[in-house]
């Protein structure tokens, strides 16, 4: 049987780029930017006043003049008015250019202004003080966002900044969710005592929505010769198919032998976890891979947080840290398997991680995972888990 290890790492070795297409700015948060922004001007590209108040010539400061007299008012976006002499000034706005005759800006509130005639109420002024120089934050043709950055709105800010209306990002993987079984209805459906609604397709199409990745849904029935069929329509369509639920060792379980007749190449199936132990990982000769989940809802969400979303994040360039926290409570696993315990996460008193187990009544409790915000991933070779122990979490939230 397949370790966690083993195969994490097959899957990783089929991470590919998909290439990078160019869109709309407002259209690029969450997705992945492909190109350096340059600025096409210094930043700021003149010197800018930061606080409403007046201009001067600092000179005239260390020369004991406190009163000027305003010649002109200018606001954000004139032309830079000047001054003519040591005893004037110039009423500035915030975000206006500073003149060039004039150094230096005092705020309204340390100012006494009547007909027409500031008087400085303080002695310590700084020369060059409110004023964000010309160039300071960024030289005219340096890198302002570096390709490789997950798109924010402080690089949409900046795109707009530097003038970068359209942007190459990375380009996002054709997905196709397939969910199977005949006992499974539409979320809109009534169903009877022994059916339940489809809620996994819909729980993983949530979790690529992170990622700007609006999947496709498809539902089969158990049905071999339709099964076969749908998913040589999908191999031809889409750059990934991730199946929910037909791969295990039930009569009705024809997936995997429809995978094979279809000619995607098994790397593994089944892998030494609980829960998710069924899960199916292979690839076609053309490009597409295959992620197939086990159908219980709490396996299918681990399996695609612990093993697709890396995946997924490795093809787009997402370079996501670890995270490790210290279980607050003792916890015994004793199946020879690796054990991911949904726990929920807080920080204490020391500002550290710590994970509380929240024990379930199976992968088919689906609702325990609303109690949780992350698995823990405790190691194959224990069965014993001491309080205080820190371990690798895997967190449900995205990006």
């Amino acid at each position: 049987m397949t370790t966690v290890k083993e195969a994490e790492k097959m899957i990783s070795q089929q991470a590919k780029d998909y290439g990078t297409e160019d869109i709309y700015f407002e259209d690029a948060l969450g997705r992945v930017l492909a190109q350096d922004l340059l600025a096409d001007r210094d930043l700021p590209p003149y010197n800018r006043v930061t606080m409403d108040g007046i201009a001067i010539n600092f000179n005239a400061f260390e020369n004991g003049i406190r009163t000027f007299s305003i010649v002109a008012t200018q606001a954000a976006g004139d032309v830079p008015l000047e001054i003519n002499s040591p005893a004037e000034c110039i009423e500035i706005m915030t975000g206006a250019a500073m003149p060039s005759t004039t150094d230096t800006v005092i705020r309204y509130e340390d100012l006494t202004i009547t007909n027409g005639t500031a008087t400085i109420n303080t002695e310590t002024l700084i020369k060059g003080q409110c004023v964000h120089y010309r160039g300071k934050d960024k030289q005219k043709h340096e890198v302002v966002v570096a390709a490789g950055q997950l798109i924010n709105p402080a690089v949409v800010n900046m795109a707009a900044a530097v003038g970068q209306h359209r942007l190459t990002v990375k380009k996002l993987p054709k997905v196709v969710i397939i969910s199977s079984g005949d006992e499974l209805v539409e979320v809109t459906d009534t169903p009877t005592p022994f059916q339940i609604r489809r809620s996994n397709n819909y729980n993983i199409r949530a979790a690529l929505k992170n990622y700007c990745i609006n999947a496709h849904m498809l539902h089969i029935p158990d049905n071999a010769d339709i099964i076969k069929k749908q998913i040589e329509n999908c191999l031809q369509q889409y750059d990934v198919l991730i199946l929910s639920g037909g791969i295990s060792m039930g009569k009705f379980d024809y997936i995997p032998q429809a995978l094979e007749d279809c000619h995607v190449e098994k790397l593994f199936h089944k892998v030494q976890q609980r829960p998710g132990k069924p899960f199916w990982f292979g690839k076609h000769h053309k490009g597409p891979v295959v992620f197939a989940l086990p159908g219980n809802p709490v396996s299918t969400f681990m399996c695609l947080r612990r093993y697709f979303i890396p995946w997924l994040e490795k093809c787009l360039g997402i370079q996501q840290p670890k995270a490790y926290a210290i279980l607050d409570k003792d916890f015994s696993f004793n199946p020879p398997l690796q054990y991911f315990l949904q726990v929920k996460l807080q920080i204490n008193e020391e500002a550290r991680l710590v994970a509380s187990p929240v024990e379930g009544n199976g992968s088919g409790d689906f609702a325990n995972l609303l109690d949780a915000d992350a698995f823990m991933e405790l190691p194959l070779e224990r069965n014993n888990f001491t309080k205080g122990e820190i371990y690798e979490v895997w967190k449900f939230g995205a990006v």
